[in-house]
C-alpha cells in the first residue's frame, strides 16, 4: 500500500474513533442514570449540573449570528490575517460570543449567577479585614464548623475569595459589574495561549487551532464562572513561562520567570486542583529545551503561597480539611463507578465533541514524535500534557460532577490537537462546535 495513502487514512480514522468516544461519552452519561434508576446526585441532567430548560432570549440572534459567520469565515480569517488583529480578534470575537451564549437569559444570565449565596460575592462584600479572614478561614471551611463557609468558599483556597474583594474595593461588587469582569478577563484566555505557541515557533499550528480555542460550548461556562477567570490566570501564566524558556537574555529570562511564577503560584491560591498546572509547565520548558527559568517560577510561585501562609492560611494544612469537607458532603454519595467516566463526559460537553477527535490526533502523532516536525511537537507535547492533567484530576476523584466549568484552565491545551486534524475536519468539525454550543445553551440552563 502506498505509505501517503496509509498515512492520510490514519489520520481520517484516528478522528473519526474520537469523535466516536466523546459523543458514545455523551450520550451513555445521559441516557443510563435514567434508564437504570441511578442517581448520580447531580441535579436533573447528569453528568452535567443543569436542567432541561429549552428557550430562546436576547441574546440568541446575536449568537447563531456569530456563529454563522465564523463558520463561513473563521477557518480563513484565522490563517490570513495578520498576526495583531488575529490576537485583537480573537479577544473581541471571544468576549462577544460569551457575553451572547450568557444574554440568552438576557442580563440575569451575566448578573445573576455570582450573586448567589455559594458563590464569592456575598462574603466578599463582607470582607473588612482579609487578614483576618485568613486567620480563620480554615477553620470555617468543615461542614460542621460554626458558620461554616459558602460551598464554593470551602472548595477553593482564598485567592477566589481575593479577587472578588478587590472587586468590591473597585467599586466593581455587583453581580453584573462582576460578571463582565469575569468574562472579559475570561476573553483573553485564547491570546495567551496564542501567543505562547508563536512563541514556540508554532505560529501554523496556533492559527488552525484559533478557531477552537475562540468559539465553543466551553464559552456558556466561561462567561459567568470563576473557573473561566481562573483558565485565565493559567494560560497566562504559561504563557509568561514560555517567553521566559525563549528571552534572549539572563535578565528577560529571570523578569518573564518571576511573572511565570507569581501567575500559576496565585492559580495555586485559586483552585486546589490547579497544581496539576505543573504537567503543562514542564512541557512548555520541555519543548523550549531549558529549565533556566524554573528556578525563578518556583521561587516566585513559593513567594506567593507564603505569603498567604505568613497572613494566616497554609494550603498544605487547609487541603486535608477540605478533603474531609468534600466526603462529608454530597461526594460520598456520588457514585465512582459512575463519575470516573460520567466526568470525561461532561468534559465532552464543555469542550465540545471535537475534542475527541483533537485527543486522538494528539495520541496518534505522539506515537511518531521524533518525526514531526517543531511546530507540530509543541501542539502534541501540550496535547498530552492537558490529557495527563486530566486524567490525574479525573482519577483523584476530587472532582465528581461539574467538571465542565472546574476543567476549564484545561480545556484549551486538549483543543490544541485541532490542529493536527485535517482542514476538512477542522472546518467541517469547527461548524459543528458552533452547533453544539448554541444546542446546549437553548436546551439546558446550566446554573454558570
Amino acid at each position: 500500500m502506498n505509505v501517503e495513502t496509509d498515512t492520510a487514512r490514519e489520520r481520517t480514522r484516528a478522528p473519526a474513533i474520537g469523535l466516536g468516544v466523546a459523543v458514545a461519552l455523551i450520550v451513555l452519561a445521559v441516557a443510563l442514570p435514567p434508564l437504570l434508576g441511578w442517581n448520580v446526585h447531580v441535579r436533573s441532567f447528569p453528568p452535567l449540573h443543569a436542567e432541561w430548560l429549552p428557550r430562546v432570549g436576547p441574546g440568541t440572534l446575536p449568537a447563531v449570528a456569530l456563529a454563522v459567520c465564523a463558520a463561513v469565515y473563521g477557518v480563513d480569517v484565522a490563517a490570513r490575517a495578520r498576526w495583531r488583529w488575529l490576537l485583537a480578534g480573537s479577544c473581541v470575537v471571544g468576549a462577544a460570543w460569551l457575553a451572547s451564549l450568557a444574554t440568552v437569559d438576557g442580563l440575569d444570565g451575566i448578573g445573576v449567577i455570582l450573586d448567589t449565596p455559594y458563590e464569592y460575592l456575598e462574603t466578599a462584600r463582607a470582607v473588612t479585614d482579609f487578614p483576618a479572614t485568613l486567620r480563620e478561614y480554615v477553620s470555617r471551611i468543615p461542614l460542621d464548623a460554626p458558620h461554616n463557609w459558602p460551598v464554593h468558599l470551602a472548595g477553593h483556597p482564598p485567592g477566589a475569595l481575593l479577587f472578588f474583594v478587590v472587586l468590591v474595593q473597585l467599586g466593581l461588587g455587583s453581580g453584573l459589574a462582576a460578571g463582565f469582569v469575569v468574562l472579559l478577563v475570561g476573553a483573553t484566555t485564547p491570546v495567551a495561549v496564542l501567543l505562547l505557541l508563536r512563541r514556540l515557533d508554532a505560529e501554523e499550528w496556533a492559527r488552525r487551532a484559533a478557531p477552537f480555542l475562540v468559539m465553543g460550548s466551553a464559552a456558556i461556562w466561561m462567561a459567568v464562572s470563576a473557573d473561566g477567570m481562573f483558565a485565565a490566570f493559567a494560560a497566562w501564566g504559561l504563557c509568561a513561562l514560555g517567553y521566559s524558556a525563549t528571552a534572549g537574555t539572563r535578565g528577560a529570562t529571570a523578569a518573564w520567570g518571576v511573572a511565570a511564577g507569581l501567575l500559576l503560584g496565585y492559580c495555586v491560591m485559586l483552585s486546589y486542583g490547579l497544581p496539576l498546572l505543573g504537567i503543562l509547565a514542564l512541557a512548555v520548558l520541555l519543548i523550549a529545551r531549558t529549565w533556566q527559568p524554573l528556578p525563578w517560577a518556583v521561587g516566585a510561585a513559593l513567594a506567593v503561597v507564603l505569603a498567604f501562609a505568613a497572613l494566616g492560611f497554609a494550603w498544605w494544612e487547609a487541603y486535608p480539611v477540605l478533603v474531609d469537607r468534600y466526603w462529608d458532603g454530597i461526594a460520598s454519595r456520588r457514585p465512582a463507578a459512575y463519575w470516573v467516566w460520567g466526568d470525561l463526559a461532561a468534559l465532552a460537553v464543555s469542550a465540545g465533541p471535537m475534542v475527541g477527535p483533537a485527543v486522538a490526533m494528539a495520541l496518534q502523532r505522539g506515537i511518531r514524535l521524533r518525526r514531526l516536525e517543531a511546530g507540530e511537537r509543541v501542539i502534541v507535547l501540550l496535547a498530552l500534557a492537558a490529557v495527563l492533567t486530566v486524567l490525574l484530576a479525573d482519577l483523584s476523584q476530587m472532582s465528581k460532577a461539574e467538571v465542565e466549568r472546574i476543567w476549564l484552565p484545561f480545556v484549551p491545551w486538549l483543543l490544541l490537537g485541532t490542529a493536527l486534524l485535517p482542514e476538512r475536519w477542522r472546518r467541517a468539525g469547527f461548524a459543528g462546535q458552533l452547533g453544539f454550543a448554541l444546542l446546549v445553551q437553548h436546551l439546558l440552563a446550566t446554573g454558570w
